[in-house]
């Protein structure tokens, strides 16, 4: 019963935090119009942001004192939307970019609230297939599917920096988006970390499934046939940036594109 009132309460949190963030996008003053001070806006932004992330965290240790964690779509899901936040809070109190709670809060909270419309057993694994492997599998897996939700994010904010420029329309948000170098930088060091994560996810992924049913693959499971081809599509992505010289609107678009795809595998595919 605690884990649900934590839950609860970290979605009421998350929500009011959206909405700050979002109010933030409809403030007329720009950045260079702004006190050096963090905006008090902005403030009880992330103090109620920060409430929610501490209510998140004790119902993700809750969850954990019953065993191996992730044992569902439901706690997956809210797994992704805790790494999320955590993420989030890293960016901005180092990079003091504070228009990305806009877009981080909101893909939170619809993560979260998504879960909560879940039931408690949904997609269950059998608990004599549950291990350590299983939890390494479904942990770097998802931080890996973290780390492209944050290339996404930056592709987005990119892009419509990117528009501002060829419009020559500088208005408020122009200014409190990033410069387009901070953005494609954050977009390659997501994909950098992105593809080893989901790398080593599928390989743990496959040997607990040679563990559990005795075969390292399964021609049956379109899970991970789409898991295999988001791994290929990611790694063209980055080896084109890498090698090929891409530019950063094509890694950008890219970037959206395969975290749309993502979701899809992530939350609609058994």
């Amino acid at each position: 019963m605690s884990q649900i009132i934590f839950f609860r309460t970290t979605l009421f949190f998350y929500f009011l935090g959206c909405i700050l963030f979002l109010l933030n996008l409809w403030d007329k003053k720009t950045a260079e119009e702004k006190p050096a001070a963090l905006p008090i806006s902005q403030r009880v932004a992330f103090i109620v942001t920060g409430a929610g992330f501490l209510c998140h965290t004790t119902a993700l240790f809750i969850q954990l004192q019953s065993g191996v964690p992730f044992g569902s779509l439901k706690e997956a899901i809210s797994f992704f939307a805790w790494a999320i936040v955590l993420i989030f809070f890293w960016v901005e109190l180092r990079y003091r970019v504070y228009v990305m709670g806009s877009l981080i809060l909101p893909m939170a909270f619809l993560s979260l609230l998504s879960a909560a419309t879940l039931p408690d057993n949904s997609h269950p694994i059998d608990p004599m297939l549950k291990g350590t492997l299983l939890g390494i599998h479904t942990t770097l897996s998802l931080l890996g599917i973290v780390a492209f939700a944050i290339a996404a994010v930056s592709g987005i904010m990119y892009l419509v920096q990117e528009g501002f420029l060829k419009s020559k329309q500088f208005g408020p948000l122009y200014h409190k988006l990033p410069a387009l170098n901070l953005l494609d930088q954050w977009n390659k060091t997501a994909l950098f970390w992105g593809i080893p994560l989901l790398t080593l996810g599928i390989i743990s992924g496959a040997l607990w499934s040679q563990y559990a049913f005795g075969s390292f693959w399964s021609s049956n499971s379109p899970k991970q046939l789409f898991s295999l081809s988001a791994w290929f599509f990611y790694l063209i992505v980055l080896q084109g940036r890498v090698t090929s010289g891409w530019r950063a609107r094509r890694a950008a678009l890219l970037s959206i594109i395969g975290f749309v795809g993502i979701i899809f595998i992530f939350a609609t595919l058994d």
